[in-house]
This record gives structure tokens, sequence and C-alpha cells, in this order.
């Protein structure tokens, strides 16, 4: 296992880490069985997040004999000092833990990120924790340019969390800067939400780049486990056929789809989104039709339900015109 130094945070970690998303889908006890082929594997970076339902409470739970093997960050979506004290304390109870080493800033607007640094604001709460020995380290995280071009010149930012992938290299000039800040450059979406189906040559490909400290996949199963850690200690060099395969990714990927964040849900007529979308794929760019209309059968709500209502654009952080891309769901589909 490679580790790294998490920027200006000092922290050792291994350059595969774990993202706490798709842990949703199981269990408490199918996380315990994570957490402990992680330990054996020197696997020691954990992120998860407030929003991401049951995933604390299950890795602290998980957690219970291990806590010192492991770097634990999450994060918070308030953006008060009061709500980001309380968010605080309910991660600290969920994770079972006196303390967490890194604590994030979740995917503010850059009005929202002046709401976090003004005066009563969540930055307040997060130095006061951290002068308790509640949590070590502050980070962002973030899905736009714009915020990522002010999160680099930010003396407290000790760690920046942005999508990376063979689709989405836009942040690159900003990883630089990173390492020349000191700021640890932590990748996420390193599958683009799943868009990616080949992770072997994602990950090599993520890994290349001494700008990236850690990539942080979501993994629910044990297999994945050992597929991740064989992609990223895979140092040889990509070879021109998988260059060509990434090219080809990003032809048939572009910039218009959907990363299956979930940001935008609930949806007001019950549509699955990301599901939607997911199945579309499948259909377009894998030549998996039948595959594909069958599970689109099966969910209890079509993407030509969609009202219209537009309650979910303005919560996706990619600006996809979903409406629209719900449109054309239900023509290829049929409904």
């Amino acid at each position: 296992m490679e580790y790294v130094t998490l920027g200006k945070t000092g922290l050792k970690i291994s350059r595969l880490g774990f993202g706490g998303i798709p842990i949703q889908r199981v269990d408490a006890a199918a996380t315990k069985e994570l957490i402990k082929v992680m330990a054996e594997k020197g696997i020691n970076y954990i992120d998860t997040a407030r929003g991401y339902t049951v995933s604390e409470s299950y890795l602290g739970e998980a957690l219970e004999g291990y806590r010192d093997k492991f770097i634990l960050a999450t994060k918070s979506m308030a953006r008060d000092k009061d709500g980001m004290t309380a968010d605080i304390e309910t991660s600290l109870k969920n994770l079972r833990t006196d303390y967490i080493d890194i604590y994030q800033v979740h995917n503010p607007s850059i009005e929202q990120l002046e709401q976090v640094m003004a005066p009563g604001g969540a930055l307040e709460a997060l130095i006061e924790a951290k002068e308790a020995g509640k949590i070590g380290h502050i980070g962002l995280t973030g899905h736009t340019m714009e915020l990522f071009e002010k999160a680099v010149d930010l003396p407290w930012v000790e760690t920046f969390m942005f999508p990376y992938n063979i689709v989405e290299r836009q942040g690159e000039e900003l990883m630089r800067k990173c390492t020349e800040n000191n700021i640890g450059f932590i990748v996420m979406k390193p599958l683009a939400g799943g868009a990616i189906e080949d992770a072997n040559l994602a990950l090599r490909f993520i890994c290349a780049n001494p700008d990236v400290s850690v990539v942080i996949p979501g993994m629910y199963d044990v297999k994945e486990i050992d597929m991740n850690l064989a992609a990223t200690e895979d140092t040889s060099p990509l070879t021109n056929e998988e260059l060509k395969k990434m090219e080809e990714i990003r032809e048939q990927l572009g910039s218009n789809f959907c990363r299956r964040c979930n940001y935008c849900q609930p949806c007001s007529a019950g549509i699955n989104i990301s599901s939607v979308f997911l199945l579309q794929g499948y259909l377009d760019r894998y030549g998996l039709g039948d595959w594909a209309r069958g599970r689109y059968d099966a969910l209890p709500v079509k993407a030509g339900a969609c009202v219209e209502c537009g309650a979910c654009e303005p919560r996706c952080p990619y600006n996809l015109p979903i409406r629209e891309m719900l449109k054309e769901a239900a023509g290829k589909f049929g409904y």
C-alpha cells in the first residue's frame, strides 16, 4: 500500500480511500466486514457525511475495535454556527468516537460559502471544535470550478474534495495549485458516478496524477476492495490502446450526464431520476437494450411522469437540464 501526506494536515493516508455513500444499500453487518478487510489491506482513509442517511451510524458500529487504524472524515451541509455545532456532535455520536480527523463543509454555493465564513457562520463552530480536540482538520467539498477557484486561496482549507475522472478533467490546473498551497486533494466521482464502467482504467488514470492525494471510490462489497486496490497499485504507464479507450469514453459521455449524486431528489412525482439516467446510459452506450428496458419497466414511476415542476434542477450541482433529459429518456423507453 502506498501512503502519502494529506497536505497541510500532516496525516499519512493510503492512496486508495473508502467512499461511504454506497453502504446505504447494505447493512451494519456488511459494513463491519468491509472495515475488517480494509484494516487488513491497509486502507486507512474513510469518507462519509451527515447527509448519507445511515452511513455514519453503520461506520460507527463497524469501527469499534478498529478506530485507531483509520483516518475518519465526514461533512455537514450546515451553514451557520449552531447548525454545524449540532452536526459535529451528531457525527461524533454516530461514529462512536471522541474525535473526527477531518470535518468538511459539504458542497456550498459561493453565496453559502460567504455565510459559512461570516460572523455566526459554520466556520466558527469548526474552529471551536478543532480547538476543543473534537475535530483535527477542516476541509471543503464542491462540484463547481467557481468554488474550487475560491477554495485554493482560503487559509483555513486544509483539504478540498472535487470530481476528477477520465471525463471530468477541468480541475487539473487548480489541482496543481492545491499541491503548491499544500492543500490535500481528495478525488470524488472517480467513475463519474458509475457512468465509467472500466474501474481499473479510471483509477489508474487518476493515480497517475501526482496532484491526487487520495481517491475515494464508493464500495459496499469486499470484492470491490481487491479490484480497486489492484488498480491503484498498478503503476505501469497507460498504453496507447488504453489512451484511445479513454478518448472513446469522453466522446460517449460528453459533459451532459448524471453523476448519480442524488442531490436532485426527492422528485415531486416520485421519479428515481438517477436510476432513469443510469438505465438510459445502458440503453444508449452499452448495447444492453433488453436488459435496460426490463429494469426500466420495473421502476415504480417512469420518466414520462415528470410534471416539469423544475424543483430538481436548482439542486443539481452540475446544472443539468433534468426536465429535458427526462423527456428524452421517456421518448427512448416509450413512456
